[in-house]
């Protein structure tokens, strides 16, 4: 298992992740909460959530993403799309970025890596374009470094993010259907070269049937550890 040095990390449910620094710095990934069938039952969210990491525009990924900016101040981190869209709708602040950058806050550097998926945003009867979609590599001063692949299939260049910013906990979608399955996140994994694997993105609707423990028994004998948690547990 990979050290995560006092950071705190909590799924959600689907592909929502709430991670705590040690220094406390609050960081909200992709807020699905109200009509999440997953979100855990009586979870509050913490009163303070300074960001809001948006991986694409999908309402399973930014269906709460406004309420929760405006309620907690926090600032909204995304591709530079989205965030317009964002804007558009009252969100005071916010960061849009592209590919290959990172932005400093606190404690946390967020960088921008690739994803392979779609980003179509559903506004009222319209699809608004949302950008590409993207995963976040979260770096955090005297503590880990984690990624969040956000929707996508396994690719090649997975290895560009093992390279450039040694990511130790990797967040990976393993449902099928809409993402990679357990056996894309297999390969997925070891491009990254990660110690280990939170599993997301599984289990919220039928049409997600990839598991962790198909996940596990793919992985079994690589060292890389699948680290399956419940709705609203977490990872210390």
């Amino acid at each position: 298992m990979a050290d995560l040095q006092g950071t705190i990390v909590t799924w959600l449910g689907h592909a929502t992740v709430h991670i705590a620094t040690a220094k406390g710095t609050s960081i909200l990934i992709d807020p699905f909460i109200e009509q999440n069938p997953k979100f855990p039952k009586n979870y509050k969210l913490p009163a303070k959530i300074d960001l809001i990491l948006a991986t694409h525009g999908h309402g399973d990924h930014i269906a709460d993403l406004l309420e929760v900016a405006k309620k907690h101040d926090s600032t909204v981190v995304g591709m530079v799309e989205l965030i317009g869209w964002a804007q558009s709708k009252g969100v005071k602040n916010a960061i849009g970025m592209n590919l290959g950058g990172s932005w400093k806050h606190d404690d946390v550097t967020v960088s921008m890596v690739e994803a392979r998926h779609s980003s179509g945003i559903s506004d009222g009867n319209q699809t608004v374009y949302g950008g590409e979609p993207i995963g976040f590599v979260v770096t955090i001063q005297n503590g880990p470094v984690l990624y969040h692949a956000g929707d996508t299939c396994a690719f090649l260049d997975m290895q560009l993010i093992r390279d450039l910013y040694h990511p130790q906990l990797a967040m990976l979608p393993i449902g099928d259907h809409y993402t990679m399955g357990p056996k894309g996140a297999v390969i997925a994994a070891k491009y990254l070269g990660v110690k280990s694997v939170l599993p997301i993105h599984y289990g919220t609707f039928p049409v997600l049937t990839g598991t962790p423990e198909e996940l596990s028994q793919l992985l079994d004998g690589s060292g890389i550890e699948v680290k399956a948690i419940s709705p609203g547990e977490s990872l210390r």
